[in-house]
């Protein structure tokens, strides 16, 4: 009869770890040669001279659009809103009031309902 060659579980623990990184390094070994051997890679091409002209300064970020009935201390206070949570001043491209005309009624209706 056909004897186990061990019982000790850590022991096919570790043969079976070694059988798994090992052909997984085989894997990761075809990957990187089938990297090296792409034909369809783009060639890098070589940098070109870089000229010694000065860079211009970069532009001031433009100001958003600004609607008639707001002032400039409002589009400010929207500005470092939007700029705390994250965003840049660059990203805003208009301010403009959201119609909600729900919100409105329902300000006017909580209005009426209010004991005085």
């Amino acid at each position: 009869m056909h004897q186990p060659v061990t019982d000790n579980p850590f022991v096919i623990m570790f043969i079976n770890m070694v059988i798994v990184f090992a052909v997984l390094t085989v894997i990761w070994g075809l990957i990187e040669l089938t990297h090296r051997l792409d034909p369809t890679k783009k060639k890098e091409e070589p940098p070109a001279a870089v000229s010694a002209a000065p860079v211009p300064p970069p532009a001031a970020p433009a100001a958003p659009a600004v609607p008639a009935g707001l002032s400039m201390e409002t589009v400010a206070v929207i500005a470092a809103a939007v700029t705390a949570c994250g965003y840049s001043v660059e990203q805003i491209h208009a301010i403009r009031p959201a119609e909600q005309p729900v919100w409105r009624n329902f300000g006017r209706t909580q209005g009426m309902r209010t004991a005085r």
